[in-house]
Protein backbone atom coordinates (compact mmCIF):
# COMPACT_ATOMS: atom_id res chain seq x y z
CA UNK A 1 0.00 0.00 0.00
CA UNK A 2 1.68 3.48 -0.69
CA UNK A 3 1.91 6.50 1.29
CA UNK A 4 0.12 9.33 1.01
CA UNK A 5 2.06 12.72 2.19
CA UNK A 6 0.76 15.99 2.20
CA UNK A 7 3.06 17.98 0.73
CA UNK A 8 5.81 16.37 -0.63
CA UNK A 9 4.11 13.50 -2.90
CA UNK A 10 4.43 15.37 -6.09
CA UNK A 11 3.55 12.15 -8.28
CA UNK A 12 0.06 12.79 -8.85
CA UNK A 13 -0.81 13.92 -12.27
CA UNK A 14 -4.09 15.63 -13.08
CA UNK A 15 -6.73 13.40 -13.87
CA UNK A 16 -10.38 13.22 -15.68
CA UNK A 17 -12.57 16.18 -15.41
CA UNK A 18 -16.62 16.00 -15.28
CA UNK A 19 -18.22 18.78 -16.53
CA UNK A 20 -21.69 19.82 -14.54
CA UNK A 21 -24.57 19.12 -16.64
CA UNK A 22 -25.78 21.96 -19.18
CA UNK A 23 -28.27 24.86 -17.37
CA UNK A 24 -26.23 24.58 -14.49
CA UNK A 25 -26.93 27.19 -12.11
CA UNK A 26 -23.89 27.67 -9.87
CA UNK A 27 -20.77 25.73 -10.58
CA UNK A 28 -18.49 24.79 -8.46
CA UNK A 29 -15.16 23.24 -9.32
CA UNK A 30 -14.15 20.39 -6.85
CA UNK A 31 -10.41 18.91 -7.28
CA UNK A 32 -10.70 15.18 -5.51
CA UNK A 33 -7.57 13.21 -4.83
CA UNK A 34 -8.05 9.45 -6.34
CA UNK A 35 -5.82 6.85 -5.71
CA UNK A 36 -6.54 3.25 -6.02
CA UNK A 37 -3.44 0.62 -5.41
CA UNK A 38 -4.50 -2.72 -6.85
CA UNK A 39 -4.63 -0.50 -10.30
CA UNK A 40 -0.89 0.39 -10.29
CA UNK A 41 -1.42 3.82 -11.51
CA UNK A 42 -0.14 6.46 -9.82
CA UNK A 43 -3.08 8.86 -7.97
CA UNK A 44 -4.32 11.67 -9.66
CA UNK A 45 -6.76 14.74 -9.50
CA UNK A 46 -9.81 14.53 -10.78
CA UNK A 47 -12.09 17.67 -11.31
CA UNK A 48 -16.07 17.36 -10.69
CA UNK A 49 -17.96 20.74 -11.96
CA UNK A 50 -20.97 20.91 -9.30
CA UNK A 51 -24.09 22.84 -9.96
CA UNK A 52 -24.63 24.04 -6.11
CA UNK A 53 -27.83 25.05 -6.96
CA UNK A 54 -29.17 21.01 -6.60
CA UNK A 55 -25.92 20.87 -3.64
CA UNK A 56 -26.63 21.06 0.05
CA UNK A 57 -24.43 23.41 1.42
CA UNK A 58 -21.53 20.94 3.38
CA UNK A 59 -18.37 19.75 1.04
CA UNK A 60 -20.08 16.34 2.03
CA UNK A 61 -23.15 16.86 0.19
CA UNK A 62 -21.50 17.85 -2.80
CA UNK A 63 -19.21 14.47 -2.14
CA UNK A 64 -22.56 12.24 -2.44
CA UNK A 65 -23.64 14.31 -5.05
CA UNK A 66 -20.82 13.58 -6.91
CA UNK A 67 -20.77 9.73 -6.11
CA UNK A 68 -24.95 9.12 -6.66
CA UNK A 69 -24.82 11.54 -10.47
CA UNK A 70 -21.64 11.46 -11.80
CA UNK A 71 -18.89 8.91 -10.41
CA UNK A 72 -19.55 5.68 -8.33
CA UNK A 73 -16.24 4.63 -8.13
CA UNK A 74 -15.43 7.85 -5.65
CA UNK A 75 -14.56 6.39 -2.37
CA UNK A 76 -14.88 8.24 1.31
CA UNK A 77 -16.11 7.47 4.36
CA UNK A 78 -18.95 9.11 6.04
CA UNK A 79 -21.63 8.09 8.60
CA UNK A 80 -23.67 10.62 10.86
CA UNK A 81 -23.49 13.82 9.03
CA UNK A 82 -23.63 15.92 11.48
CA UNK A 83 -20.42 15.85 13.00
CA UNK A 84 -20.72 13.12 15.65
CA UNK A 85 -18.95 9.92 14.22
CA UNK A 86 -15.69 11.50 12.89
CA UNK A 87 -15.75 9.18 9.60
CA UNK A 88 -15.60 12.02 6.99
CA UNK A 89 -12.55 13.99 8.26
CA UNK A 90 -10.50 14.40 5.20
CA UNK A 91 -7.53 17.51 4.12
CA UNK A 92 -10.27 19.74 2.82
CA UNK A 93 -8.60 23.39 1.79
CA UNK A 94 -5.29 22.46 3.41
CA UNK A 95 -6.51 22.08 6.77
CA UNK A 96 -7.83 18.58 8.50
CA UNK A 97 -11.26 18.64 8.98
CA UNK A 98 -15.30 16.87 8.67
CA UNK A 99 -16.57 17.27 5.49
CA UNK A 100 -20.22 17.41 6.86
CA UNK A 101 -19.00 20.43 8.94
CA UNK A 102 -17.39 22.00 5.97
CA UNK A 103 -19.43 24.98 4.30
CA UNK A 104 -18.64 24.75 0.40
CA UNK A 105 -19.13 28.89 0.47
CA UNK A 106 -16.36 29.14 3.06
CA UNK A 107 -13.69 27.90 -0.01
CA UNK A 108 -12.81 30.59 -2.74
CA UNK A 109 -12.36 29.26 -6.00
CA UNK A 110 -11.63 25.55 -6.97
CA UNK A 111 -11.91 23.48 -3.25
CA UNK A 112 -9.13 20.79 -3.25
CA UNK A 113 -10.04 17.46 -1.14
CA UNK A 114 -7.10 15.08 -0.37
CA UNK A 115 -7.18 12.44 2.35
CA UNK A 116 -5.78 13.16 6.06
CA UNK A 117 -2.07 13.44 5.51
CA UNK A 118 0.93 11.36 6.14
CA UNK A 119 -1.13 8.03 6.05
CA UNK A 120 -1.08 4.99 3.83
CA UNK A 121 -4.00 5.24 1.37
CA UNK A 122 -6.70 2.13 0.74
CA UNK A 123 -8.38 3.93 -2.19
CA UNK A 124 -9.01 7.46 -2.71
CA UNK A 125 -10.53 9.66 0.41
CA UNK A 126 -10.16 6.97 2.99
CA UNK A 127 -6.75 7.07 4.55
CA UNK A 128 -5.83 3.54 7.01
CA UNK A 129 -6.30 3.73 10.32
CA UNK A 130 -5.21 0.59 11.31
CA UNK A 131 -2.08 1.90 13.52
CA UNK A 132 -4.04 4.57 15.20
CA UNK A 133 -6.46 2.16 16.73
CA UNK A 134 -4.10 -0.22 17.74
CA UNK A 135 -2.54 2.89 19.56
CA UNK A 136 -5.92 3.50 21.12
CA UNK A 137 -6.42 0.35 21.96
CA UNK A 138 -2.65 0.49 23.86
CA UNK A 139 -3.79 2.25 26.41
CA UNK A 140 -6.71 0.62 27.42
CA UNK A 141 -9.60 3.27 27.00
CA UNK A 142 -11.85 1.95 28.99
CA UNK A 143 -12.59 2.30 33.40
CA UNK A 144 -10.10 0.28 35.01
CA UNK A 145 -10.85 -0.61 39.22
CA UNK A 146 -10.52 -3.08 41.77
CA UNK A 147 -13.65 -1.81 43.89
CA UNK A 148 -16.35 -3.84 42.89
CA UNK A 149 -19.46 -1.83 41.87
CA UNK A 150 -22.59 -1.38 44.16
CA UNK A 151 -25.44 -3.45 43.42
CA UNK A 152 -27.84 -0.72 43.86
CA UNK A 153 -26.10 2.77 43.06
CA UNK A 154 -23.97 3.45 39.58
CA UNK A 155 -20.23 5.18 40.71
CA UNK A 156 -20.95 8.08 41.57
CA UNK A 157 -18.90 11.63 41.02
CA UNK A 158 -19.70 15.42 41.92
CA UNK A 159 -20.50 18.12 39.89
CA UNK A 160 -16.86 18.76 40.13
CA UNK A 161 -14.92 15.69 39.38
CA UNK A 162 -17.57 15.80 36.45
CA UNK A 163 -16.60 19.09 35.09
CA UNK A 164 -12.54 17.87 34.55
CA UNK A 165 -14.05 15.49 31.85
CA UNK A 166 -15.14 18.72 29.83
CA UNK A 167 -13.04 18.98 27.06
CA UNK A 168 -12.04 15.27 26.88
CA UNK A 169 -14.61 13.08 26.52
CA UNK A 170 -16.31 14.99 23.78
CA UNK A 171 -13.45 13.62 21.03
CA UNK A 172 -14.71 11.80 18.23
CA UNK A 173 -11.93 10.07 17.19
CA UNK A 174 -11.60 11.32 13.79
CA UNK A 175 -8.12 11.83 14.10
CA UNK A 176 -7.82 15.23 12.41
CA UNK A 177 -5.61 16.43 15.08
CA UNK A 178 -3.08 13.30 15.04
CA UNK A 179 -2.73 13.56 11.38
CA UNK A 180 -1.76 17.43 11.58
CA UNK A 181 1.17 16.50 14.10
CA UNK A 182 5.28 16.71 12.67
CA UNK A 183 5.67 14.86 15.60
CA UNK A 184 3.43 12.04 15.16
CA UNK A 185 4.51 12.38 11.32
CA UNK A 186 8.26 11.80 12.16
CA UNK A 187 7.81 9.24 15.10
CA UNK A 188 4.18 7.51 14.18
CA UNK A 189 5.71 4.06 15.48
CA UNK A 190 6.39 4.44 18.85
CA UNK A 191 4.80 8.50 19.94
CA UNK A 192 1.06 8.07 20.22
CA UNK A 193 -0.17 11.25 19.18
CA UNK A 194 -2.50 13.63 20.32
CA UNK A 195 -5.58 11.87 20.00
CA UNK A 196 -4.66 8.98 22.04
CA UNK A 197 -3.07 10.73 24.69
CA UNK A 198 -5.81 12.65 25.00
CA UNK A 199 -8.16 9.79 24.96
CA UNK A 200 -5.52 8.29 27.55
CA UNK A 201 -5.61 11.83 30.02
CA UNK A 202 -9.52 10.99 29.73
CA UNK A 203 -9.29 8.19 31.75
CA UNK A 204 -6.70 9.77 34.48
CA UNK A 205 -8.71 12.52 35.15
CA UNK A 206 -11.57 10.40 36.03
CA UNK A 207 -12.19 10.59 39.95
CA UNK A 208 -13.79 6.79 39.24
CA UNK A 209 -10.61 4.97 37.63
CA UNK A 210 -8.29 3.44 40.01
CA UNK A 211 -5.68 2.96 37.70
CA UNK A 212 -3.94 6.13 37.63
CA UNK A 213 -0.78 4.65 38.64
CA UNK A 214 -0.76 2.05 36.46
CA UNK A 215 -2.07 4.40 33.42
CA UNK A 216 1.24 6.51 34.00
CA UNK A 217 3.91 3.66 33.89
CA UNK A 218 2.42 2.74 30.93
CA UNK A 219 3.01 6.49 29.52
CA UNK A 220 6.16 6.49 30.85
CA UNK A 221 8.50 5.98 27.89
CA UNK A 222 10.58 9.02 25.70
CA UNK A 223 8.70 8.20 23.01
CA UNK A 224 5.05 7.59 24.22
CA UNK A 225 4.37 10.73 25.71
CA UNK A 226 7.35 12.85 25.29
CA UNK A 227 7.63 13.63 21.72
CA UNK A 228 5.21 16.28 21.81
CA UNK A 229 6.75 19.54 21.41
CA UNK A 230 4.08 21.82 21.95
CA UNK A 231 3.75 22.87 17.85
CA UNK A 232 -0.25 23.41 18.65
CA UNK A 233 -1.15 21.91 14.93
CA UNK A 234 -3.85 19.20 17.14
CA UNK A 235 -5.90 22.43 18.50
CA UNK A 236 -6.33 24.21 15.56
CA UNK A 237 -7.23 21.29 13.57
CA UNK A 238 -9.56 19.89 15.89
CA UNK A 239 -12.77 20.45 14.62
CA UNK A 240 -14.90 19.95 17.78
CA UNK A 241 -12.58 22.72 19.26
CA UNK A 242 -11.02 20.66 21.93
CA UNK A 243 -7.04 21.01 23.19
CA UNK A 244 -5.49 17.80 22.68
CA UNK A 245 -2.15 19.62 23.56
CA UNK A 246 -3.54 20.52 26.86
CA UNK A 247 -4.24 17.19 28.13
CA UNK A 248 -0.83 16.18 26.91
CA UNK A 249 0.42 18.79 29.09
CA UNK A 250 -1.65 18.04 32.24
CA UNK A 251 -0.38 14.45 31.89
CA UNK A 252 3.02 15.14 31.68
CA UNK A 253 2.62 17.81 35.08
CA UNK A 254 1.33 14.11 36.44
CA UNK A 255 3.73 12.58 35.63
CA UNK A 256 6.05 14.95 37.60
CA UNK A 257 3.98 14.96 41.00
CA UNK A 258 3.61 11.56 41.20
CA UNK A 259 7.92 11.33 41.03
CA UNK A 260 8.44 14.58 43.77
Amino acid sequence: MAEFRLPRNSTWTDGKTHKAPDGASKVKSFRVYRYDPDSGDNPTIDTFEVDLGKCGPMVLDALIKIKNETDASLTFRRSCREGICGSCAMNIDGTNTLACLKPIDEVKGDIKIFPLPHMAVVKDLVPDLTHMYEQLASIKPWMRNDTPTSPDKERLQSPEERAELDGLYECILCFCCQTSCPSYWWNSDRYLGPAVLLQAYRWLADSRDEATGERLDELEDPFKLYRCHTIMNCAKACPKHLNPAKAIAETKKMMVERQG
